[in-house]
């Protein structure tokens, strides 16, 4: 079942228009937290904002901090992009944050069927997980899977105002690293300046 680099959709593009027109989104800029590796770099090319929350680390925590973000900020929308290796290390997310069922949060797995931080070893996608049916087994309502552009482009607005769990097929192909900014300190700040909260 393993993937070649051309199969599979572009990710840079993929992830470019997900973060296309972040200002139409209703409560404000839409708030986005990326997963640690490719999906960083991936939203860092699409523009660097204060409104993206980076993972540098917390190999698995993506969804947990989507989660924490969005039951803080009810009134804004959170989008959580990270890859099928950071996805499968904290797939128990999956369940607590369906338990949770916050209404203004999404999360959108990149799947090449690789742990690409590691040395592009197959990950369990490759091998049979289906990321998207087990969301669903956890009680996510709204699942997917997306193998066409066409398909990202509809997801694009739906992102903005309904609770969707989505995996894209992207190819396995290397794309250079484009590295956002990387103090967590910085990071922190300037997110907690864009949601109007007062340094500590």
């Amino acid at each position: 079942m393993s993937r070649s680099d051309t199969d599979g959709l572009d990710r840079r593009a993929v992830v470019a228009e997900l973060l296309r027109d972040t200002a139409d989104t209703p409560g404000g800029e839409l708030l986005v937290v990326t997963g640690l590796g490719s999906t960083t770099y991936d939203a860092g090319a699409a523009g660097d904002r204060p409104e993206n929350f980076y993972l540098w680390g917390a190999m698995g925590g993506a969804a947990m901090i989507g989660l924490g973000i969005a039951l803080a900020q009810p009134s804004r929308r959170v989008l959580v992009v990270t890859g099928d290796g950071e996805m499968l290390m904290g797939m128990g997310a999956l369940s607590t944050v369906a338990a949770r069922a916050p209404g203004n949060m999404s999360i959108v797995v990149m799947d090449n069927g690789q742990f690409g931080e590691t040395g592009q070893q197959a990950s369990h996608t490759a091998l049979g997980t289906d990321l998207a049916a087990v969301a669903a087994a956890c009680g996510w309502k709204t699942t997917m899977t997306l193998t066409r552009m066409d398909e990202v482009v509809a997801l694009r607005p739906r992102l903005r105002r309904e609770v969707i769990f989505a995996v894209i097929r992207i190819s396995t192909a290397e794309v250079a690293r484009f590295l956002p900014p990387r103090d967590g300190a910085t990071l922190t700040t300037r997110f907690r300046a864009a949601l109007g909260i007062a340094p500590d």
